[in-house]
C-alpha cells in the first residue's frame, strides 16, 4: 500500500499523530458482490483523546467537553464506508477525524456586546408606522372620528 497522504492538520501546526491513531478494519455492510464479502473495506478510526500529547492543554479540555458525548473512555471513533476500496475510506475517516477535532479545539465565539438601539431611528419607525396606520384607515368607507 502506497502510504497515507497523511499528516492531517487539525490548526494551524498542530496536526494528528500518525503513531496515535488505532485503526480496525471490518467488512462493509450493504449488497454483496463479486469480492465484496471478503475484503476488509469499512475503517474505525480511533483517537485517544484523554491521554494525547499532540495537542495543547487548552485544545484538549475544550475538545473533551464539546466531545463529551460522542467519547467513551476520552477515546473519539470514527467509522467509514461508503468507499470500497479501504484505503479510500481510511483517507475518509482521517480527514473526518481531523475536521472533527478542528472544530471541538476552535476557540469559542466572541460574546455579543449588546447594542442600542439610536433614539431616532425608533421615532422614525413609529413615525412612519403611525403613518402607514393612516393610509389604511382612510382606505376604508367608514368615518372613524
Amino acid at each position: 500500500m502506497v502510504g497515507m497522504s497523511g499528516p492531517y492538520l487539525i490548526r494551524g501546526s498542530v496536526s494528528l499523530p500518525e503513531a496515535e491513531l488505532m485503526w480496525r478494519f471490518s467488512r462493509s455492510s450493504g449488497p454483496g458482490g463479486q469480492h465484496v464479502n471478503t475484503s476488509d473495506s469499512q475503517v474505525e478510526l480511533r483517537f485517544d483523546l484523554a491521554r494525547t500529547e499532540a495537542l495543547p492543554e487548552v485544545w484538549k479540555a475544550r475538545a473533551l467537553e464539546r466531545l463529551a458525548g460522542r467519547l467513551v473512555d476520552g477515546v473519539v471513533t470514527v467509522r467509514s464506508s461508503e468507499h470500497r476500496s479501504q484505503w479510500r475510506n481510511r483517507e475518509t475517516a482521517a480527514v473526518r477525524l481531523a475536521a472533527l477535532l478542528a472544530e471541538a479545539t476552535a476557540p469559542p465565539p466572541k460574546p455579543r456586546r449588546p447594542t442600542r438601539i439610536p433614539r431616532g431611528i425608533n421615532e422614525r419607525r413609529l413615525r412612519e408606522k403611525k403613518q402607514r396606520s393612516e393610509t389604511k384607515r382612510g382606505r376604508t368607507g367608514r368615518d372613524w372620528a
